[in-house]
């Protein structure tokens, strides 16, 4: 039995060895991770900035909206990078969560992601399809408009982009609970995952 138990451990060495755990995000989806933050919040400031300043402000039209778009197409353009690197690296293995929090966490992630990418697009599409639209910039890149002009599609995808955007918030908020919840409140340590992704 002895035996047993040693050729056991001996095997487990060699297969932790081949393959050791991971116990952070890589650089660069961590790096990624904490600008897209940043970006996001901005963004929303931003959204909802220009929504209530008059149209008399000339800043709304020379300053905010260019800046929205093209840190608009800057975080989908991130998103799709973290979903690339994601693809190709090896990460983190779950949490010890019980199954009902690690089933909303999982939900929450898919659902966050899925609004980073259609959140833009849908800004896209308003600038796309609105008369009275000077066009997608990116940074002083004119991007080509792909949809018609029109006015009712415009308030349809302004109504969803608004809608969607602060759906992106509320999942945000509650992301963040989460962490915090796991770092401060939790009894378990490992199901601390803020670490793996500072």
């Amino acid at each position: 039995m002895c035996i047993l138990d040693s050729f056991r451990q001996g095997a487990q060495s060699v297969i932790h060895d081949v393959h050791p755990t991971i116990d952070k995000y890589p650089a660069a989806l961590r790096i990624l991770h904490w600008v897209r933050a940043l970006l996001i919040l901005g963004l929303i400031a931003a959204g909802w900035t220009m929504t209530v300043l008059d149209e008399a402000v000339a800043a709304r039209f020379n300053l905010l909206y260019p800046w929205h778009k093209s840190f608009g197409v800057l975080v989908f353009l991130i998103v799709l990078a973290q979903l690339a690197i994601r693809a190709m690296s090896r990460l983190p293995g779950p949490a010890p969560l019980p199954t009902q929090e690690r089933l909303l966490s999982q939900a929450v992630h898919v659902a966050m992601y899925a609004l980073l990418l259609i959140v833009p697009l849908m800004g896209y599409a308003m600038s796309s399809s609105f008369t009275e639209s000077d066009g997608v910039f990116f940074f002083g890149i004119h991007l080509p408009e792909l949809l018609p002009k029109d006015d009712d599609r415009f308030r349809l995808f302004q109504f969803l982009h608004k809608t969607l955007a602060y759906s992106l918030l509320a999942l945000v908020t509650l992301h963040v609970a989460g962490a915090l919840k796991h770092r401060y409140f939790d009894k378990d340590r490992r199901t601390d995952v803020l670490p793996r992704i500072v």
